[in-house]
């Protein structure tokens, strides 16, 4: 089995696929880049998050072409990208939910620890969304490469 399909078989497990088309996207991502150099389990948990709806499936598509005909040979400019996003999202009256997957997906990038700021006024969905990235992170790091 590899990774790929070791991959799911642990977030299927983990009851962590919100729905078919979560299942489906991520799939599809997996089956498209799992192979190419800038590939990595941190990027495996962007792709989970961002197989979580259409628009942000669609947005990941969108850097990963930019990454493979760049010839990327890691992500750091998907994570200026996140870096980026994120900050013009601060810079809004009201810190929104996609500030922190934005967030997530940065520490995802750079495998570090993720904390929401104390205080912070979250969205319940996107305070979901983020616990079940932190719960399919754990498992997606059981999966050697």
């Amino acid at each position: 089995m590899n990774f790929k399909e070791r991959c799911i078989q642990e977030l299927d497990e983990g009851r962590l696929f919100e729905n078919s088309g979560h299942r489906t996207r991520f799939k599809e991502l997996l089956d498209c880049y799992e192979n190419y150099p800038f590939f990595s389990k941190g990027l495996c948990k962007c792709m989970y998050l961002s197989a979580w709806d259409e628009e942000h499936f669609a947005m990941m598509l969108g850097v990963l072409t930019e990454l493979t005909l760049g010839r990327e040979k890691d992500t750091m400019e998907m994570r200026l990208q996140g870096e980026q996003m994120a900050k013009e999202h601060r810079g809004r009256e009201h810190i929104d939910g996609d500030t922190y997957i934005y967030q997530l997906s940065n520490a995802f990038l750079d495998n570090r620890e993720f904390h929401i700021e104390e205080g912070a006024q979250i969205e319940p969905e996107y305070e979901y969304i983020i616990r079940r990235g932190l719960a399919a992170a754990e498992r997606i790091e059981k999966v050697n490469i």
